[in-house]
């Protein structure tokens, strides 16, 4: 098995305009010092409510392809993972592999009412989906909180349904935030890594912080013997890419056009000891290997053997880091590469397109 696991078993947000509850962010070491003993029965009463389970089922196709595979199955494969509700008349938040190729979804609540869902779309690139519970209102809606203010060390309370057992809660610590390393390739989302007890069904399911504002959404653990780290998309970028689905049944990803690697110091070295084509700075770094032809990064004068050093300012030494900050930007909007080429500093201006999602 795969050391990263998705935790659906088959395994975000938001609603027209601006639907999402937000507390004021960041809280003093007195308010710290404050928290009553029982803060996770707190948080548990207050957001409980709002965290749904959501099934699915998915059709098969009656016709196979490959022979002998039999005729329609009578035991269409199912699926469960989780969500949270963030606006009153059913808006949920939940990732995208939880409601990936779902035929029908089903919504349960704590109380035990169930509800037809219907997806209203979803973001394979950042791994996020919203549903819509059907004739629902005056649902219980979680707050929403601020991912940029998270710190390692602070609190974080899973609530979600991991294997079937409907709202289940653990407590652990932030372990870190904009984490890029260690993740599924390709990402381009700054995770929050956890500590917090997550197993499959939990997906979808939210992270909170000791407020009970909901600060991720729990999307993926890496095992290992004798336990696992789990990973949560950040609720800032999750409230960005839904109110884009929303907006526009789909969300927006940049592209550029490279293909990067990262370099060390003693890698560099070696490369150009082995007169490999390129002379690269002897320093950590990310260097371009490939440049596409007729893409933004080549009009923008990108060339192989390039370091990119920083992108909209920022310093990058990953390609994961220059994949999230080209991310953040917008598609037709120029976004600046601080490069480095043969010992010289530039500034180059690249224009990102629309990524190609049949292509991702």
């Amino acid at each position: 098995m795969s050391p990263i696991l998705l935790l659906g078993l088959c395994c975000v947000l938001v609603g027209c305009g601006s639907p999402f509850r937000r507390d004021p962010p960041g809280r003093s070491i007195a308010e710290l010092e404050s928290l009553p003993d029982n803060f996770v029965v707190a948080a548990m009463d207050k957001v409980g409510p709002s965290v749904v389970r959501i099934d699915t089922l998915q059709v098969p196709d009656p016709f196979p392809f490959f022979p002998g595979d039999g005729p329609f199955d009578d035991n269409p494969p199912e699926g469960q993972g989780s969500g949270f509700i963030t606006r009153s008349d059913g808006i949920v938040l939940t990732n995208h592999h939880v409601v990936e190729g779902a035929e029908r979804v089903t919504v349960t609540l704590r109380s035990g009412r169930s509800y037809p869902g219907q997806v209203l779309g979803s973001d394979v690139v950042t791994d996020l989906g919203i549903v819509k519970i059907d004739g629902a209102k005056d649902l219980p809606v979680a707050t929403l909180g601020d991912s940029d203010q998270v710190r390692p060390g602070e609190w974080a309370i899973a609530i979600g349904n991991p294997l079937g057992l409907n709202n289940s809660v653990s407590l652990g610590i932030v372990s870190a935030t904009g984490r890029t390393t260690g993740v599924p390739g390709g990402s381009r989302v700054s995770y929050i890594q956890t500590d917090a007890a997550i197993n499959p069904g939990n997906s979808g399911g939210p992270l909170i912080n000791d407020h009970a504002q909901v600060i991720g959404i729990n999307t993926f653990i890496r095992t290992s013997p004798g336990g696992g780290i789990s990973f949560a998309i950040p609720i800032n970028k999750a409230r960005e890419i839904g109110e884009q689905i929303i907006a526009n049944g789909r969300a927006s990803h940049p592209f550029i056009g490279v293909s990067l690697r990262r370099i060390t110091r003693n890698l560099a070295a070696g490369i150009n000891q082995a007169g490999a084509g390129c002379a690269y700075p002897e320093t950590n770094g990310v260097a371009v290997v490939e440049v596409l032809p007729g893409r933004p990064a080549a009009q923008a004068g990108l060339q192989p053997c390039d370091v990119i050093r920083s992108v909209a300012g920022v310093d990058v030494s990953t390609p994961a880091q220059v994949q999230v900050q080209v991310d953040r930007g917008r598609v037709g909007e120029p976004l600046k590469l601080g490069i480095e080429r043969q010992g010289l500093t530039k500034t180059l201006m690249v224009v990102p397109k629309e990524l190609d999602l049949e292509r991702f």
